[in-house]
């Protein structure tokens, strides 16, 4: 129970105690102006009345007020659960579209990779053609530097003992 409520309730329960207890007063008749004219009318209970009369009208305006807020809540709740949702959607939205660009993006990177792959390996496959026909210029040339050096050798006598014996 909070504070504010247990002190309420002592007050009451003090006032209803001294209303008890003073009862005979509060009952016992007395002169009572009304600015027109005046009556005889017990004064503690008139104004007894007008406290219970005005507790009422409190406790009406109070009720009255939690009940405004309590659907005033509902009404935020509410709006709240539906901006969430809207939120949500976007958000997702957002990453379906991020996916999407994503995939796109990865697939043209794929194909230039691709694109590029495929040049690399014509240009590497070009320059082994032209390193296999110098190397086989290169092995021709000699080839024939060497059997130009023979033909010379033989012709000069010499018959391939390299200590020089014969």
């Amino acid at each position: 129970m909070r504070i504010r409520t247990l002190v309420l309730l002592i007050v009451v329960a003090c006032s209803m105690a001294f209303i008890i207890f003073n009862w005979q007063a509060i009952t016992a008749p007395g002169s009572v102006s009304l600015g027109v004219t005046t009556v005889n009318a017990p004064l503690g209970a008139i104004l007894l009345a007008l406290l219970v009369l005005l507790s009422v009208l409190f406790f009406g305006f109070v009720a009255n007020l939690q009940t405004t807020l309590l659907i005033e809540s509902r009404r935020h709740a509410k709006e709240l659960a539906a901006q969430r949702s809207l939120a949500d959607t976007a958000e997702a939205s957002r990453f379906t579209e991020l996916r999407n660009y994503l995939e796109t993006a990865l697939g043209q990177i794929g194909e230039r990779d691709a694109a590029q792959q495929a040049i690399l390996l014509d240009y590497l496959a070009k320059q082994e053609a032209t390193v296999l026909r110098v190397v086989q210029e290169s092995g021709n040339g000699v080839a024939a530097h060497l059997g130009e050096l023979e033909d010379r050798l033989e012709r000069a006598g010499y018959q391939g003992n390299p200590e020089g014996r014969h």
